[in-house]
């Protein structure tokens, strides 16, 4: 899918031109949350602006199993600065390196390299929506042999590596940063670019449900809608788009889940687990059932949500979620993990009952 022009009659203003939808939209670029004074990040933004444009070649990675904000942001970087003349390589650290299903319409894949071709000491490195090291995988080395390593970031749980940090808990997500990056390059949206952002801050937000959607964020979403892209279909790709094999791994995940309503303090924790088997057998990719811990999270009589997702050697990835009494990543920092207060996640190499015993002995007594 492409980010495809609607008629004029569809646009989000009924302006002619983007730069007049721009001018009827309220705030300016330059007002943006992540780019103001009083966030502490302006100094640090000067600099990594001048670092930008003095490289010949950078190199943008991302997460493993990058989700649309990683890739998203990623991706929009590079199509920005391949335009202002860079020489750019997108990556990140897996290997087989699979774009999920959900995301194969985002523009700018042709900057996709495997962490193979990434340089053993690149010129300048960017990463995105990366909260901890360990979230490099292949890359890892790499990025940090680097002389300047940029981390561009909105988790709160980052613990602050690399030469220079844009982390900015208070922004919904990385694509807002990227953003700002954007306006401080002087590069205009377009609508390529406003696909890439669109998905990193609709993914990130829960598709602007979440707590940390604020006015600011809206005004974004109206500024790269106003370029034309097709927001109905980017989200049908996010969220409403599934093979049929999703529907038997989901039904067998459902059958699975435990209510455990002592756990927490009484607050009450659903768990359940996806075994690498259900995927073979249905043909279903991990990256596929990302969103099943949304279905998870939804009995009411549960504050916390966990779902372990069994890869192909038997590691689990653990994603949770909180409806606002618990800090989950401060428990899945107690196992190695990292993420956002009410949406974390960590990885385990024990079995299924050991890390849920893990998780929930983490959580808090009252």
């Amino acid at each position: 899918m492409t980010a495809e022009p609607v008629d004029p009659g569809q646009r989000a203003s009924s302006t002619d031109t983007v730069d007049g939808a721009l001018a009827v939209l309220p705030g300016p670029r330059s007002e943006s949350s992540a780019g103001s004074a009083g966030s502490g990040l302006a100094a640090e933004w000067q600099r990594v602006v001048e670092l930008v444009g003095r490289a010949r070649t950078v190199d943008l990675i991302c997460h493993i199993n990058p989700d649309g904000d990683a890739l998203g942001s990623a991706l929009a970087a590079g199509l920005a600065l391949r335009a202002l003349g860079h020489q750019v390589r997108v990556s990140f650290g897996d290997d087989p390196q699979i774009v999920p299903e959900s995301l194969s319409f985002l523009p700018g894949q042709d900057l996709i390299v495997p962490a193979a071709e990434v340089p053993d000491v690149p010129e300048l490195v960017l990463c995105f929506d990366v909260a901890a090291e360990s979230r490099l995988g292949l890359l890892h080395a790499k990025a940090f042999a680097a002389p300047a390593l940029v981390v561009i970031d909105h988790h709160a749980s980052n613990p602050g590596f690399g030469t220079h940090r844009l982390i900015d808990p208070t922004a919904p997500a990385t694509a807002v940063l990227v953003d700002e990056l954007l306006r401080r390059l002087g590069v205009p949206l377009d609508q390529e670019l406003a696909a890439c952002l669109y998905t990193g801050v609709a993914t990130d937000t829960g598709s602007f449900r979440y707590a940390g959607t604020t006015p600011a964020t809206h005004e974004l979403a109206g500024r790269l809608l106003a370029t034309g892209i097709r927001h109905d279909l980017i989200s049908r790709q996010l969220w409403d788009t599934s093979s049929f094999g999703y529907l038997k791994v989901l039904a067998g995940a459902l059958d699975r889940a435990v209510y455990e309503p002592d756990a927490a303090g009484g607050l009450g924790l659903v768990w359940t687990w996806v075994p690498y088997q259900d995927l073979a057998l249905f043909g279903v990719t991990v990256e596929e059932i990302e969103g099943l811990i949304d279905v998870l999270r939804r009995p009411a009589e549960a504050e916390v949500a966990l779902v372990l997702k069994q890869d192909p050697d038997g590691t689990l990835r653990g994603s949770c979620r909180a409806k606002g009494a618990v800090d989950v990543a401060a428990v899945c920092a107690d196992l190695g993990g990292g993420g956002h207060r009410f949406a974390a996640g960590f990885s385990a190499r024990e079995g299924v009952e050991a890390t849920v015993a893990r998780f929930r002995a983490a959580l808090p007594a009252s």
